[in-house]
């Protein structure tokens, strides 16, 4: 007669869990929020600096451009900073809760699930410290948006400071790209391991081609004459 017993899971490995309750629905919103509004936020963006490319007169106008859309200040708060903030704060919340086993099971989602914690850290302090710098200090670019070509390229001034926008460029690619793939397999977009593998090369051409316009971007900044800060238009910093 067979054994009706159910099958033994492999030591070490947790099984899937869905989440129930409040935590559930935190979960699917912090994977919400990584999509819409983050990730649509994040190519914007991408985009946007890309503009370096072309020169400080391309990269002011495009400044200029976006803070002269209506509502600019409820935008930025409520469709950028506070989801920012939740999917940050809520992302390093489920770390700490979590355990990745690398060393004693060293498998491809164990490794995928470490690099998609440690990217969301590098990419949270990257975003911290240049919309501190940028929007905090100094010139106030929304008032002197010609001065932000110059801005940038101050801090491109100190070398660690490249290394640090660089690896802030790739991990914010990497984190957006996997936690896309991420989104399609929890929500079920892609169903099965074919569906799932394919997008996986999807997510992958997208991350490098983030990469690309990212380093695009920087070089803009690094091949330019540098351009003199306007001191002059200097200013305390107020909320408007």
């Amino acid at each position: 007669m067979a054994s009706s017993a159910a099958p033994a899971i492999k030591p070490g490995v947790a099984p899937l869990r869905a989440g129930e309750g409040t935590s559930f629905l935190l979960r699917r919103l912090h994977s919400l929020s990584g999509i819409v509004p983050i990730g649509l936020f994040l190519l914007e963006h991408f985009i946007s600096n890309a503009e370096a490319f072309k020169g400080a007169e391309a990269y002011g106008k495009q400044v200029a451009f976006l803070n002269s859309l209506p509502f600019v200040v409820g935008l930025e708060l409520f469709g950028i900073w506070i989801p920012i903030l939740y999917h940050g704060l809520y992302g390093i919340y489920i770390w700490y809760r979590g355990d990745s086993n690398i060393a004693e099971y060293p498998w491809s989602g164990n490794w995928l699930y470490t690099s998609q914690r440690w990217t969301g850290i590098i990419a949270f302090a990257y975003m911290a410290q240049h919309t501190y710098y940028l929007r905090f200090t100094g010139v106030h670019l929304p008032d002197h948006p010609m001065q932000a070509f110059a801005k940038v390229q101050g801090e491109f001034q100190h070398p660690w400071m490249i290394a640090f926008y660089a690896a802030g460029i790739i991990a914010a690619s990497w984190h957006f790209s996997y936690g896309l793939w991420l989104f399609a397999a929890k929500w079920g977009i892609t169903t099965g391991e074919t569906a799932r593998r394919r997008f996986g090369y999807v997510c992958l051409a997208l991350a490098l081609g983030l990469v690309s316009i990212g380093a695009v971007s920087m070089y803009g900044f690094l091949k330019a004459p540098r351009l003199p800060l306007d001191t002059g238009v200097s200013e305390s910093i107020v909320m408007k």
